[in-house]
């Protein structure tokens, strides 16, 4: 997901030094959070950092923070400012490859309920987000576009679309578009996911750099179909525009947590993330993070949802089944997706 880039001020209090030498977090030690602002931070705080901070007793500070490539020049330093950072699992993925982050502790953070795919050695997934297909009900009334095909039928369904200009997500819809099977996305086929956006590309009216365009493109009525984060969906329904969307072929990618090499805070952001990653906290994220859903399964064990949450969860056990799942892994091993930005932004400025 992009974000935008934002001065980085470091909120640093004075560590107990017995603390440091033991490795054992200190009543009232202050731990700096970083993610990347706005409404997302915001309800990542309220469902999971901020909790987790007071049953420990812990202060909390605040950063905002552009991505891994910050993270690395906070570690390069040699004294980083942020004790937890909060990051796509693509980024986690390639920060974990660079060496970037502390060892997670899982004596202590418990994986019951979290799929393998969602956490490694150093790096947690934290949360679900979702990429759906949204639409006009006043264009196509009884007959929406429900699938990514559908989306690519434009004899069928008529109008105007847009996509997002990142290759991330863009990339899997056009693989799916194209017949391939969710489960044999991976390893991405570039060649043929781009030759179907090429495909797609003259129907294409807007390739969109932000959550707030695209949320404002289906409001409006500027285009008649596209690709949206749920997050950036969800408030455009509760304008009571006239505007759905499918359930099916939902693509689910992760946001995670990681401690970056050498925080001074460290053992007090493993007992943090601990407590983050568990079934009641996870149970928070519904409330507090709009179009958002927990990792962990078990949240669904500890609190009832009603019938309709439940309906509109990413993460739900009733959505979670039939969702197609972003590999982060395959985004940020190697050269990949330097590759298949290149690529994918040379096609679609062709």
């Amino acid at each position: 997901m992009l974000k935008q880039m934002k001065q980085v001020t470091g909120v640093l209090a004075l560590t107990v030094a017995s603390g440091i030498a033991s490795g054992v977090a200190q009543a009232g030690e202050t731990v700096t959070f970083a993610g990347y602002g706005g409404a997302y931070q915001k309800g990542m705080v309220e469902a999971l950092a901020q909790p987790a901070a007071t049953q420990l007793g812990l202060s909390l500070a605040q950063n905002t923070t552009p991505g891994l490539t910050a993270v690395r020049l906070q570690v390069q330093s040699g004294s980083p400012a942020w004790d937890i950072v909060n990051l796509g699992s693509d980024e986690c993925a390639a920060g974990s490859t660079q060496g970037l982050f502390e060892p997670l502790d899982y004596r202590q953070i418990k994986t019951d309920g979290i799929p393998q795919s969602a956490w490694a050695k150093d790096w947690i997934a934290s949360n679900y987000y979702s990429v759906v297909l949204a639409y006009r009900k006043d264009k196509y009334a009884n007959n929406p576009p429900r699938t990514w095909q559908d989306f690519w039928n434009v004899s069928k369904f008529p109008g105007r679309r847009a996509m997002s200009d990142a290759p991330i997500e863009s990339l899997e819809i056009a693989s799916l578009a194209d017949g391939v099977q969710p489960d044999k996305l991976y390893p991405l086929d570039l060649d043929r996911a781009l030759r179907s956006i090429e495909k797609l590309k003259p129907n294409v009216s807007v390739w969109w750099s932000s959550g707030a365009q695209s949320a404002q493109l289906i409001e409006s009525g500027e285009v008649d179909m596209e690709m949206i984060w749920g997050s950036r969906l969800t408030p455009v329904l509760k304008d009571n525009a006239p505007v759905a969307y499918s359930s099916e072929q939902t693509l689910l990618g992760m946001g995670c947590l990681a401690i970056p090499k050498g925080a001074r805070h460290a053992a007090a952001a493993q007992k943090m993330i601990a407590l983050m990653m568990s079934p009641g906290l996870q149970a928070n994220i519904p409330q507090y993070l709009d179009g958002y859903g927990p990792t962990n399964t078990r949240a669904f064990d500890v609190r009832p949802f009603s019938a309709q949450a439940l309906a509109e969860l990413n993460s739900s056990p009733q959505n979670l089944a039939k969702a197609v799942k972003i590999d982060g892994r395959w985004w940020g091993a190697g050269d990949n997706q330097k590759t298949a930005t290149a690529r994918y932004k040379a096609a679609i400025a062709r």
